[in-house]
């Protein structure tokens, strides 16, 4: 005696069976299911045959199930009904729950000094951050949403620029308290973090200095903005940062900015999630959001712009 399972019939037969069970009708059935009614009739057939049994009566203006058709019916109910609850279970877990990979300095520096506006705005949805330096292949993982660094052309993915990345030196005010820094080739006197990441070369190429070496310096890298503002902020040297991250430490006087001229790339840092999931209700909810933070922070300096020329 073979103990294999025994094989079940086409599912779609035995969902338009299952419809057309609840409703007594095979036109409700067909326009539950988005088929015609010939369709749903055709693989009732097909289970008919399967089961060797008429399921329904065929009458004029409706159909009802036959004695086969009533001991079979409940049983499938029941299992669709589980079906229904399982996938709506997951549906609801899934929509409120937002998984977001980005990077170091962005969500600590940024992003959740803000989050709580978000949750605020939105408070069934739980916020799950992971931060990494490597770039997550969103098809292939849990996560809705990247913030991502780079130029924007990601195949797949639709793309939405936040800021660009612009970096000028930092220090701490007593580093510089009084020296003599007039110049940018001032800098040269003071301790320099993480001098050789290449962005160094190009600031100061920018400031008409691009025959300065930092390979004799000690290396001492820290890896992320977040830590090199750190050290800056200790008083450890001059650490090369975009100013968006560290706000309010130049505002606060913890970090000072000696000169205006900022440096950049064609780099900058994006909100990205896969083309195909732009309708999800929690990506479109995050995206405005996000995108009207940025917005509102480009309108403060505009603003602060304006009261300085004013002064």
């Amino acid at each position: 005696m073979s103990n294999s399972p025994a094989k079940l019939p086409p599912l779609s037969a035995v969902r338009a069976f299952e419809a057309a069970a609840r409703h007594q009708s095979f036109t409700r059935a067909a326009e539950e299911l988005g088929m015609t009614q010939a369709a749903v009739s055709y693989q009732i057939r097909m289970l008919e045959d399967r089961v060797g049994a008429p399921l329904f009566v065929r009458m004029p203006r409706q159909v009802v199930l036959t004695a086969k058709g009533k001991q079979l019916a409940p049983a499938v109910t029941e299992a669709f009904d589980a079906l229904r609850a399982a996938f709506a279970g997951v549906e609801e877990t899934v929509q409120s729950v937002l998984a977001i990979t980005t990077l170091s300095t962005f969500v600590s520096n940024w992003l959740v000094p803000r989050l709580g506006r978000f949750q605020h705005l939105f408070p069934t949805i739980a916020v799950q951050i992971s931060v990494s330096q490597e770039v997550v292949d969103l098809g292939q993982s849990g996560f809705d949403l990247a913030i991502r660094s780079g130029e924007g052309n990601w195949p797949g993915l639709a793309a939405h620029l936040l800021f660009p990345n612009f970096f000028t030196p930092v220090c701490s005010p007593d580093l510089i308290r009084g020296t003599d820094l007039r110049e940018p080739q001032d800098l040269l006197k003071f301790p320099i973090i993480s001098p050789g990441d290449p962005w160094w070369r190009d600031w100061f190429t920018a400031a008409g200095l691009p025959d300065v070496d930092l390979s004799r310096r000690l290396d001492n890298s820290l890896g992320i903005q977040h830590l090199e503002g750190m050290a800056a902020i200790a008083g450890q040297g001059f650490a090369l940062v975009n100013p968006y991250f560290f706000r309010a430490d130049l505002a606060a006087g913890r970090l000072v900015q000696p000169f205006d001229l900022m440096a950049t790339t064609s780099r900058g840092y994006w909100l990205v999630y896969l083309k195909a999931r732009r309708r999800s209700p929690k990506i479109e909810a995050f995206r405005d959001w996000i995108l009207s933070e940025v917005a509102g922070d480009a309108e403060q300096e505009s603003w602060a712009r304006k009261i300085e020329t004013r002064a």
